[in-house]
């Protein structure tokens, strides 16, 4: 069974980290910064505690001694959903001061699968500089950008045609794809 550590940050777009908690299968664990738990209680109404039922465990990001603070506690891939640009740039410049940042750091060390969903528009030369420097070590840089191809009827379609997109990216079944159908 895949092991997945999710985080979510402060930035606007806690519906699609909650998405890909919900969704996503395998074990997961999440790490949730202040203010994301704010912003998940202002956009979508929800606790951290609604996500508790979703995942194995629930961490805080002051919570430096939790396990994914150390690459002996291996997972398959993190993704942090959504990620702020703050974030992104505290991951590039190698500060490792949160749970969230500092078990970024771990993964690009230990070389393990990470995908950044970040959620700002427009982004400055600093966040694409930083973007592009942590893809350049095999991030997945993911901006929030829902697919349309599937004229999507409502919001959670628009924000579950990205969560396919994620899962897609760590391997796990997902929605069908653009013209898939022109395959067979």
């Amino acid at each position: 069974m895949a092991r997945y550590l999710i985080g979510m940050t402060g930035a606007s777009g806690a519906i699609h980290g909650v998405d890909l908690v919900r969704r996503c299968p395998g074990e997961k664990y999440l790490v949730m910064s202040d203010w994301a738990r704010h912003v998940l209680q202002s956009e979508t109404g929800l606790k951290p505690s609604d996500l508790e039922p979703h995942v194995k465990k629930l961490f805080r990001d002051d919570d430096l001694a939790a396990p994914f603070s150390s690459g002996s506690n291996r997972h398959d891939a993190y993704v942090i959903a959504p990620c702020s640009v703050s974030t992104l740039a505290k991951i590039a410049t190698g500060i490792a001061d949160t749970l969230i940042t500092r078990a970024a750091a771990v993964a690009l060390k230990e070389r393990m699968r990470m995908v950044l969903c970040v959620r700002e528009t427009p982004l400055s030369s600093i966040a694409l500089e930083n973007a592009l420097k942590l893809s350049r070590e095999g991030v997945v840089i993911m901006p929030v950008s829902p697919p349309w191809y599937r004229n999507p009827a409502d919001v959670q379609q628009l924000v579950g045609g990205f969560t396919d997109k994620v899962l897609a990216l760590l391997g796990e079944p997902a929605g069908e794809g653009w013209r898939e159908g022109e395959l067979e």
